[in-house]
């Protein structure tokens, strides 16, 4: 079981350093930097083998499939059976208030909820049906946005803040992101229900870690282990410090040592992100406006260029703007 653990904590650390990969090479400042490394890389790997990295990657994350939803899921199942197995008995025999251990469950089942409608909850896909009613949803600025444009993959007229998705196939209304664990686009429609899954996500990790975290110092306190010395490789009497504890907590319960490292981790991580898509929903932007908002030419490599001002013309306030976030029918139906 422990190299199980040990082999899913690994592949998770792959998995995080493949992403931000993919984050880091879509930034402009870092194509030249990113670009460079592949051609050394390329150089060391057979060809066969960067061939088949390449369909891989383009098979995870340039198509739609069901490989991250299945990961999810899986990771979910690992970190609630631990906490199962491990946290939630031990903490019962600490006499852990009841509420506090169920609480991990409430919002797990609560973020599986908004998990499976981020997923199937169609995100405002652009027909010639719904064409004419998103065009009246939002202005053109004639700067990200220019007016009378059309899609040339969907011969469609392209609605203020829609955006033809590749990996779907469709343009979005109100394009947000293409998310690979939802197996969806992010839209109009569905925004809502992806920030709650984030945040009953967030919220979840940091429960688990938090409850994994006071058993460990629980242990610690009941035992006085803070007041015991040990003797060292010289035979010297040492005071317990921090980095001892740690040793001996993972001799005792490397699992839940492991548990903890990952949601801690993964809290932060999500944490980070919560923070900036309720940033973007309270100063009413997408994902995809942000990022086209700071592609800027480098002045330095190009200092021809002049860059476009771009300004938020969708900005009414916080409460109107999450407002038109949370409710986008009642948004739709004032326009009209």
């Amino acid at each position: 079981m422990d190299f199980l653990v040990l082999f899913f904590f690994y592949l998770l650390l792959m998995l995080t350093v493949v992403l931000l990969w993919c984050v880091c090479s879509r930034i402009h400042c870092l194509k030249g930097l990113v670009g460079e490394g592949t051609q050394v890389i390329s150089r060391l790997i057979p060809e066969c083998l960067q061939r088949c990295v390449q369909r891989w990657l383009h098979y995870l994350f340039h198509t739609r499939n069901h490989t991250f939803i299945v990961l999810h899921l899986v990771l979910q199942g690992l970190v609630y059976t631990e906490y199962t197995w491990e946290v939630f008995g031990y903490c019962q025999e600490l006499e852990f208030s009841l509420p506090c251990l169920l609480l991990p469950y409430l919002l797990l089942a609560t973020n599986l909820l908004f998990f499976v409608l981020s997923c199937v909850t169609d995100p405002g896909t652009v027909t010639s049906a719904t064409e004419p009613a998103f065009l009246q949803a939002y202005r053109f600025d004639d700067v990200m946005f220019p007016k009378n444009a059309r899609c040339p993959t969907c011969d469609l007229r392209k609605p203020a803040r829609s955006k033809h998705c590749r990996v779907c196939n469709r343009c979005v209304h109100r394009f947000d992101h293409h998310c690979i664990w939802m197996n969806n686009c992010i839209g109009a429609w569905n925004v809502r229900y992806f920030l709650i899954y984030l945040s009953t996500l967030t919220a979840s990790a940091t429960t688990v870690a938090g409850l994994s975290a006071a058993f460990l110092v629980q242990v610690v306190i009941f035992s006085d282990l803070y007041l015991e010395t040990y003797t060292d490789e010289r035979g010297q009497p040492q005071v317990v410090d921090v980095i001892f504890l740690a040793q001996y907590l993972f001799v005792l319960f490397p699992r839940i040592i492991f548990l903890l490292g990952f949601v801690l981790v993964i809290s932060v991580f999500l944490g980070g992100y919560l923070c900036f898509a309720l940033y973007l929903a309270a100063t009413n932007q997408t994902t995809n406006e942000w990022y086209k908002a700071r592609q800027v030419p480098c002045q330095c490599c190009h200092p021809q260029v002049k860059p476009q001002a771009f300004q938020n013309i969708h900005n009414r306030g916080v409460w109107r703007n999450l407002h038109e976030v949370f409710l986008p029918a009642a948004h739709d139906e004032k326009k009209k």
